[in-house]
């Protein structure tokens, strides 16, 4: 049986002076949030922990844009620990997809420096699927497109919290679901349309123009 586990993570800032001095990135993982479908897309299950950093901190942007406060990190695991309790929970046949590379990349660049190895996580890290590309394609389009930007064409009622780990992970589930259900005849919100002249140009209709200035402002 094939599953997967759509993934997202929340990082925060690594302060300049220890980024010069001993830390050579420029983010930390502060949280997991997963969510599982299985060979029919539907969600069976969800994964959560928060990751207590080594270097960074939660300034006032991250915690404004995340919600996640110093607190919630008290007690939290550290990295190694957050993803071998992600890896326990993890099917072994799951397929590990997020919306863009950039948590895969994470993931790589943050046990690498810090010396961290897990033999098992490797498997997944090889196997990563990047929904945020299949978008892309399907859509016929260069562009790069957000999360809630693609929520809103593909017509998807988004669950509010966008930058809360587990929620970006549903949301990006459903996406990834519809997409894998509807392929190549991916269904649109009416109230978006693609201009016929030019393929790599998109454009919303005036109430669609409000929705996307209103969730991906």
């Amino acid at each position: 049986m094939s599953t997967y586990a759509v993934v997202d993570l929340e990082m925060c800032s690594v302060p300049k002076q220890i980024k010069k001095s001993t830390c050579p990135y420029r983010n930390e993982l502060i949280q997991i949030g997963a969510v599982l479908l299985d060979e029919s897309y539907r969600i069976i299950d969800t994964f959560v922990t928060f990751v207590a950093p080594r270097f960074g901190v939660i300034d006032k942007f991250i915690h404004n844009l995340t919600g996640i406060s110093q607190e919630d990190l008290v007690g939290a695991p550290d990295i190694q620990d957050a993803l071998e309790l992600f890896l326990v929970w993890l099917p072994e046949d799951a397929t590990i997809v997020s919306w863009s590379r950039s948590d895969e990349n994470q993931i790589r660049k943050e046990t690498e420096h810090k010396g961290i190895e897990i033999p098992e996580l490797q498997k997944y890290l090889d196997s990563w699927t990047d929904c945020q590309d299949t978008f892309s394609r399907l859509m016929d389009a260069p562009k790069v497109y957000r999360l809630s930007e693609a929520l809103i064409i593909a017509d998807i009622d988004l669950q509010d919290g966008a930058h809360d780990a587990l929620v970006d992970a549903r949301n990006t589930a459903l996406l990834f679901a519809k997409m894998e259900r509807e392929g190549e005849n991916l269904q649109l919100s009416p109230y978006y349309v693609s201009s016929d002249s030019d393929t790599t140009t998109t454009m919303c209709t005036p109430f669609a123009q409000l929705l996307k200035n209103f969730y991906c402002a």
